[in-house]
């Protein structure tokens, strides 16, 4: 394959009219290009303190590809050298499509930064045989597994938090929510320009009537999203937040919202709900910004600041 074809952003399609196969040919094109180094004039630069690489965790019934972030060596820095580092399992944004490369600009940043071991979760996309039931389990299932493991990665397992974005921000609260009721203390969740319900109330709420077509074709691609997501015969709200029966006691969390945003009313309302049910909640608003801003730093100006504001959010709920 060239580098001119690997690295060619596909057009995108008619979501409405999509095959299952124009889907999978999309999905691999899109990410290849999400992957390359061609998209970091809008993806961003990683940080050059980080030290990136793939790893695969072997789960129950599946090995799943992880993208591991860590302070970079460098001489005697002791950051580089810890072995209690706070823990961020990141889960990326896109439902159908993405992947975590996606995210090397702000993972990269936060390992950096913070400094902490970023675990972002290459989840199973939602597709005609795989509902989001399976991408929950794949965050879920990550956060398990290196907690269990944490002198093996180098983590202080007592400092962890989960952070995401979009269909990755609701795989992140879903993970929130077990975590509490396995009794595993997060310390912090961060949620960004989250969608939180795929019921059939999923459309009810003035943004996506005011963003359905503008300034990004959302709907087609949501309702897409829904229709994978929850298969005939699947219960959607048992992968709903917005509905869980009980939102009490959860990791103090920061939901990021984008306001020209077609599900901005979900992360308000869902800052609601865990207001109401006494989670310590920040709202941040980013007037003007879209959709999947945060991973947009090239082309997006109030990515750097939204960046900023979620590295001193876990800096301060993951300090010692």
């Amino acid at each position: 394959m060239s580098e001119a074809t690997a690295t060619t952003r596909p057009l995108e399609p008619d979501f409405e009219a999509i095959t299952d196969e124009e889907l999978l040919a999309y999905r691999d094109a899109e990410n290849r290009f999400r992957a390359s180094s061609a998209a970091r004039t809008i993806l961003g630069e990683p940080d050059p303190g980080a030290a990136t690489e793939w790893q695969e965790i072997a789960l129950p019934g599946r090995d799943l590809p992880v993208r591991v972030y860590r302070p970079a060596p460098n001489g005697g820095d002791e950051a580089s050298a810890r072995t209690d580092l706070p823990l961020v399992v990141h889960v990326h944004g896109g439902g159908f499509v993405g992947t975590a490369a996606q995210c090397d600009w702000t993972n990269s940043h936060l390992a950096a930064r913070l400094p902490a071991l970023v675990v972002s979760v290459e989840h199973r996309l939602l597709a005609p045989d795989s509902p989001l039931a399976q991408a929950a389990d794949d965050g879920w299932d990550v956060l398990d597994h290196v907690v269990r493991h944490a002198a093996q990665w180098g983590i202080d397992p007592a400092r962890t938090a989960v952070f995401g974005e979009s269909c990755g921000a609701l795989i992140s609260a879903l993970t929130a929510i077990r975590a509490r009721e396995a009794g595993l203390e997060l310390k912090a969740q961060v949620l960004v320009n989250p969608v939180v319900d795929v019921t059939g109330t999923m459309y009810d709420h003035a943004s996506i009537a005011e963003h359905a077509y503008s300034p990004t074709r959302a709907l087609p691609q949501l309702r897409l999203c829904q229709r994978l997501a929850v298969p005939p015969g699947t219960d959607a709200g048992a992968v709903s937040p917005l509905y869980a029966d009980d939102l009490s006691g959860l990791a103090p969390a920061l939901v990021v919202v984008p306001t020209q945003d077609a599900v901005a009313d979900h992360g308000r309302r869902y800052a609601e709900r865990l207001r109401e049910a006494g989670t310590p909640v920040r709202l941040s608003e980013y007037p003007g910004a879209k959709h999947a801003f945060l991973t947009l730093p090239g082309v997006e100006p109030q990515a750097e600041a939204a960046q900023a504001e979620i590295l001193q959010f876990l800096r301060a709920a993951l300090a010692k």
